[in-house]
């Protein structure tokens, strides 16, 4: 779904129920930004595809908003195609992320005889953990030819939550520090030091009045829903902070 004159969201993909993720991609005049990868290996070819389509010329580089599965389970796609993947330097995963992530959706399957043949196992085909291949600590900026994106640290959902800004677009593409829909996963980090950094990275995102945010789940947001989303979230995190 194109949402501004150079930015692009791919949402709704598939994941352990109810769960879908978003994924997005910015396109420069040389160089076209992946903003996550999928969940899986068949996730990241349709993503790899829209962005290949929307200006086959360009070389496409990857970036990755934090450690968890559902984010960067297609980096083992993109990396194959030789594709630069960034990621914070705390994003680093085992070999066993996947057969954790099949054993989670076989869980959730209803079905007894697909949980007993065990057609998770489908979703994830081709499926192999890939870490980041450039990693980095700090705030930075990539110019994608004539066109700036900023990568910006919004801790709180997890230690190595990152953002990407878009300032000629009014784009962001938050990853998990923003949820449309669905409630926040407080889960990814450790209590309520983790709740406070993540107030601190809304209350950031705030700051950047975004036109149009790409949340890690749910619908994209525009205008008004950018606003009632932050407080959304923020209100969660308030409610276990106080306990």
């Amino acid at each position: 779904m194109k949402i501004s004159s150079r930015c692009y969201a791919v949402t709704g993909l598939g994941y352990i129920p109810p769960w879908e993720v978003n994924a997005g991609f910015a396109v420069g005049d040389r160089l076209s930004l992946v903003v996550d990868t999928g969940p899986s290996a068949l996730a990241a070819q349709t993503i790899f595809g829209y962005a290949r389509a929307a200006s086959p010329s360009n070389r496409i580089i990857a970036l990755n908003t934090e450690p968890h599965f559902d984010h960067m389970g297609g980096h083992c796609f993109f990396a194959a195609q030789g594709v630069q993947i960034y990621g914070h330097e705390l994003i680093c995963r085992g070999e066993d992320a996947v057969e954790h992530n099949i054993a989670s959706l076989d869980e959730s399957t209803l079905d007894l005889k697909r949980r007993h043949d065990h057609e998770a196992e489908i979703f994830f085909s081709g499926t192999t953990v890939e870490n980041p291949t450039t990693p980095f600590s700090d705030p930075f900026q990539i110019d994608l030819g004539s066109l700036s994106a900023d990568i910006i640290l919004l801790p709180g959902h997890t230690a190595a939550n990152t953002g990407v800004w878009l300032p000629s677009e009014g784009v962001l593409f938050a990853g998990d520090t923003m949820t449309e829909g669905y409630a926040p996963n407080l889960e990814g980090g450790s209590g309520e030091s983790s709740w406070k950094q993540w107030l601190w990275s809304l209350e950031k995102i705030s700051a950047l009045s975004p036109a149009i945010v790409v949340p890690g789940h749910g619908r994209v947001m525009t205008g008004k829903a950018v606003r009632e989303g932050i407080e959304r979230v923020r209100g969660f995190l308030a409610r276990a902070i106080e306990g």
